[in-house]
């Protein structure tokens, strides 16, 4: 069976990464962070952050290696833009993945809110963005499908459960 790349995407603090993370426990995949690829990097070289594509960049050379080699990977970034997006996709597709996109959103802003403001990413030294910066940036719509995830109408096992669904082969 061909290996499999879910990409968890979504803006900062809907639970992405809680997501991500419980989800790759479950199956066994690969699990590649965009916040712990940039943090690394900043860590171990002059460059500061914003980083621009490095992140991205890194990973998606990861997850083809691990691909390639037949290994599933979950990848966790807020994936905003429709470039980010399809480069994601045809890193999978390049190398003989399955590839689901899952968007991840908080629909209650109060709840959304509440989570940027009292959340730790668990990455030492990781500077999170404040709620204006959340609410302010850059995100494209979708222009394609993708299984969209509300975290404010589920929990993280019945989100975990949906994508688990969604990722099975379809025959």
């Amino acid at each position: 069976m061909s290996p499999l790349l879910i990409v968890v995407g979504g803006l900062p603090a809907t639970g992405k990464t809680t997501i991500a993370a419980e989800l790759a426990r479950r199956t066994g995949f690969s699990f590649l962070r965009i916040d712990t690829i940039e943090q690394a990097v900043v860590r171990s070289t002059p460059l500061a952050q914003p980083l621009g594509p490095v992140g991205y960049v890194v990973a998606r050379e990861v997850a083809a290696d691990l691909l390639r080699t037949g290994v599933s990977v979950i990848a966790e970034c807020v994936n905003p833009l429709a470039v980010t997006r399809d480069a994601w996709r045809d890193t999978g597709l390049g190398h003989g993945a399955r590839v689901l996109e899952a968007e991840i959103v908080c629909s209650d802003p109060a709840e959304h809110r509440r989570r940027a403001e009292t959340r730790d990413t668990g990455i030492p030294g990781h500077v999170l963005p404040t709620w204006a910066a959340i609410v302010g940036r850059e995100y494209e719509p979708w222009t394609r499908d993708r299984l969209v995830v509300d975290t404010a109408r589920l929990p993280v096992d019945e989100a975990v459960a949906v994508i688990e669904a969604a990722a099975r082969p379809r025959r």
